[in-house]
């Protein structure tokens, strides 16, 4: 329950780090998915992701890597861990998988709205004859 809370806090700076603080113009629209820390707090793992997706996912990850060490010191000052875990971070395609099934659904509604049009129109046809 305490890594829960801890991650929870670590995925709040970190947006909030996201937004006001980090000026790389790499990092625009990106936004923190999920924070992952091990038992011992020696990881944290920071999934991350952009509205353009994966074809920004290197530059992102780069960016990130390379503010590494500012981003662990301004998180270690806003939450107050004995010792602070180091970070990972991760791309996470879950936000671009979850915009292709809706479009699928979409897809699927729209067919299936054909499909009862269809139906219809036979069915008077059948209806007149």
């Amino acid at each position: 329950m305490r890594i829960q809370r801890i991650a929870g806090r670590v995925r709040e700076e970190m947006s909030e780090l996201l937004v006001y603080q980090i000026q790389d113009p790499r990092l625009l629209g990106v936004s923190v998915t999920d924070v992952q820390i091990d038992r011992e707090l020696a990881f944290a793992d920071i999934y991350v992701s952009a509205v353009e997706g994966q074809e920004r996912a290197k530059d992102v990850i780069e960016a990130l890597q390379h503010a590494g060490s500012f981003i662990r010191h301004y998180l270690a000052e806003k939450v107050q861990l004995r010792s602070f875990p180091k970070l990972r971070f991760f791309w996470d395609p879950t936000p671009e998988r979850a915009d292709r099934m809706e479009k699928l659904f979409a897809q699927l509604h729209q067919s299936d709205g054909a499909d009862l049009e269809m139906q219809d129109e036979e069915g008077e046809q059948e209806d007149e004859e």
